[in-house]
């Protein structure tokens, strides 16, 4: 019962029905007709009379046509009616009894009245109750009122909560730079005016992301220029001069890392099935040309969707980052069912299991004193998750049984 649209619908349906079933209720009350005790008044009244006009009963009374019969009138008794009757006959002083009874099979109610001599005088009663096939018409009635409820609070549900369906498509569709996909601006006005607010703020997102991503760009890029100059005085340092240029070599190394960084960020390439198999090769036998100690286990043959020059630069970061870490690494690659899996294991040190979900922050150290024992600025992972999110695939570490790290990647494979 969490589910609003839920809430919704009942909250109508009962609402409506409650609303119907108090009408329903007066309907009947209005139905029913008069009670017994005004129905049945003038009926006594008319016996009285009638009583006076059966030839013998009352003397000197004329041959007036009257219904006599030898036996009451046949039908189901109205207990009630006949009560009510029997009461008024006594308060107006004629001596007979009645029974009320009503018709089979047909509406109407008929008077039969106790004569001597085991006669029954037959009145007509008037029967102001509902018609028996009321009933069944007022059920089916009801019941088309329940179902018209039903539908129409689904629909008005549905109305009502469509902005909030709106807003839930919206995140879900937020791509991997952070940015919403824009929303049809239709329908009422205000699924509009939600729509619209959430255009707005997507243009504003991304125009602040942008310009974010500019400004670490454009930092960047200006540390060249003092980096240069301060590299120059360097060499003509007598002092510490290894010392100042292995500390300019590292700026260096964060300037352009941060700026390959908004670059994966602002310029993409084409997505296209890349031979995943014959892209690892690749890489294994470039960074194995540079002196790291890089195997390949079993490749299976297996393509994916993504652009192949951020591809090769994220599986690259990857490789190099374990192959330096974790003193060389294995690569395999598997396709099971619709997925190919892809996993980078080294022998080294590992991450400490509390660090592991910090590994893919931007500079990232494992050493909390940010020693550096090797070469780099700390964004090789980031910028291969930022790679790898975007064009569909995911990327966990864990550590592994005996030592090392594990990295693993699975994108969706193309058939």
């Amino acid at each position: 019962m969490k589910s609003l649209r839920r809430r919704l619908i009942i909250l109508l349906v009962v609402s409506i029905v409650g609303v119907v079933g108090l009408a329903t209720i007066v309907a009947i009350k209005v139905l029913g007709g008069p009670s017994p005790e005004l129905s049945m008044g003038p009926v006594a009244r008319q016996i009285q009379l009638m009583v006076q006009l059966v030839p013998g009963h009352v003397p000197g009374a004329g041959d007036a046509p009257v219904n006599v019969s030898d036996h009451p009138a046949d039908g189901v008794e109205d207990q009630r009616h006949t009560h009510v009757l029997n009461h008024i006959l006594q308060e107006i002083g004629v001596n007979a009894s009645a029974v009320v009874t009503r018709n089979i099979g047909g509406p109407g109610m008929v008077a039969s009245v106790a004569l001597p001599e085991n006669r029954w005088m037959i009145v007509d009663a008037p029967d102001f109750g509902p018609p028996r096939d009321a009933w069944f018409v007022l059920s089916g009635w009801i019941t088309l009122i329940v179902l018209g409820a039903t539908a129409v609070s689904v629909y008005f549900t549905a109305v009502l909560v469509r902005p909030l369906e709106m807003l839930e498509t919206a995140v879900s569709k937020i791509g991997s730079d952070g940015v919403l996909a824009t929303v049809p601006e239709e329908g009422s006005a205000e699924v509009r005016a939600t729509a619209h607010a959430l255009n707005q703020l997507s243009a504003r997102l991304k125009t602040a992301m942008e310009s974010r991503m500019r400004l670490v760009a454009a930092a960047g890029h200006d540390l060249r220029t003092p980096m240069t100059r301060m590299r120059l005085r360097a060499e003509f340092l007598d002092d510490d001069r290894d010392k100042w240029l292995h500390d300019l070599d590292e700026l260096d190394r964060i300037a352009d890392s941060a700026i390959r960084l908004v670059r994966e960020e602002v310029n993409q390439d084409a997505v296209e099935p890349v031979d995943l198999a014959k892209l690892v090769r690749e890489i294994a036998a470039e960074v194995r040309s540079l002196g790291h100690a890089v195997s390949t286990d079993h490749l299976d043959k297996v393509s994916v969707r993504a652009g192949s020059l951020g591809l090769r630069r994220a599986l690259r970061n990857l490789i190099v980052n374990a192959a330096t870490h974790g003193k060389g690494c294995s690569v395999s690659l598997a396709a099971t069912g619709d997925q190919a899996v892809l996993t980078i294991a080294d022998s080294g040190p590992g991450i400490p299991p509390e660090l592991l979900a910090k590994a893919f922050e931007p500079f990232f150290r494992v050493d909390p004193g940010r020693r550096q024992s090797v070469p780099g600025a700390g964004l090789g992972l980031a910028i291969a998750k930022e790679i790898i999110e975007r064009y569909g695939g995911t990327i966990t570490l864990e550590n592994r049984t005996g030592g090392g790290l594990s990295q693993t990647v699975v994108f969706a494979a193309v058939s």
